[in-house]
């Protein structure tokens, strides 16, 4: 097959183009140029472009940058700047894999007359007999990325190759080192690639009107205030300026248009059902009982699906809207959703 490989820079992608070159495909790799701001992290810095030319060089294949950059603001930076304004809490690695990943770079791929693009990700397609395919966890517990990929259906899926999917971490990185590839050590990337380390609230604040709100308890009591509504997420602990209190205390709900943001104890955080949008599937729309995951590395949680609500089986904690919610059975992904 022709194969575009995805290679952000990192080890994983590396190493999944040199598998895919080892397969007998006949393999180019490409790096997404998606951010033109300063970026000291992820796949939008100059480093990254540099070390992975330097690995598609290695392996022996060509290598080309594509930019997306308008596509990736448009898709990504502007709704992760719409989401904070309205005191939701984006993922924006979902919604780059929704939009530029598995979307704008795999119809680049076929229209350039490519089979298939091959990533690096932590994550499995299998195939079921009856012919459908399926997500399903990666061979690494502590590295599986499914819950990122919830949204590929059964066209992407076809032409996904996860060449890594099947490997620990370790050895990702004991093959790089065997192929002598510059990666085999590079720290993984855990940051928004398009904001520097550390440096989320000045982002924040320089594209936002930041706005302050009043800290209540859930009687109402006024405990403080916050200087900026649209930085506080569900489940917060730190930076609420409300120290002093008997036990700790939690952000239980943020409303950014009233400007008030309320804390309560950890049981105020858990609720028996919770709405869910923008649901997609792997194939058909499933209802009834599910397994649901609330975070990238998350426990699985039992629940049922009625329409667009997750109804938990014991109650569980509140998650922050705009998050994702993937929905699987036993290691397979069957769709996922945002909390509303």
């Amino acid at each position: 097959m022709q194969v575009i490989a995805a290679m952000s820079g990192g080890v994983d992608s590396s190493v999944a183009a040199a598998l895919a070159a080892q397969d007998g495909h006949e393999v180019v790799g490409v790096t997404m140029k998606l951010w033109g701001g300063p970026s000291d992290t992820g796949c939008c810095s100059v480093a990254d472009v540099t070390d992975a030319r330097r690995v598609a060089d290695a392996i022996g294949i060509e290598h080309h940058v594509f930019n997306f950059g308008e596509d990736f603001s448009a898709k990504v930076v502007r709704p992760y700047l719409a989401d904070h304004a309205a005191g939701r809490t984006p993922n924006p690695c979902v919604e780059c894999n929704r939009h530029i990943k598995f979307d704008r770079l795999l119809r680049r791929a076929v229209a350039l007359g490519f089979d298939a693009v091959a990533t690096g990700h932590h994550a499995r397609v299998v195939q079921r007999p009856d012919g459908a395919r399926r997500l399903a966890r990666g061979a690494d517990a502590a590295k599986d990325q499914s819950y990122v990929l919830y949204m590929l259906d059964q066209e992407a899926l076809a032409k996904v190759l996860l060449p890594v999917g099947e490997m620990t971490k370790e050895r990702v990185r004991a093959l790089a080192a065997e192929l002598g590839l510059r990666t085999a050590a590079k720290a993984d990337s855990t940051d928004v690639c398009f904001i520097r380390r550390g440096e989320r609230g000045s982002f924040l604040a320089e594209h936002l009107d930041l706005t302050p709100a009043t800290v209540v308890d859930t009687s109402g009591r006024r405990l403080g205030e916050v200087p900026a509504v649209q930085t506080v997420t569900l489940g917060q602990r730190k930076g609420l300026g409300v120290g002093g209190q008997e036990r700790p205390v939690y952000v239980v709900d943020a409303d950014a248009e009233a400007g008030v943001v309320t804390v309560g104890d950890r049981a105020d955080l858990l609720v028996e059902s919770q709405a869910v949008r923008d649901v997609t599937w792997a194939e058909a729309a499933v209802q009834g009982p599910v397994l649901a995951q609330t975070s990238a590395h998350g426990p699985p949680r039992p629940a049922t699906l009625e329409g667009g609500t997750i109804r938990w089986r014991s109650p569980n904690r509140r998650v922050a809207p705009g998050q994702s919610v993937v929905f699987y059975e036993g290691p397979e992904v069957l769709g996922g959703g945002i909390a509303a």
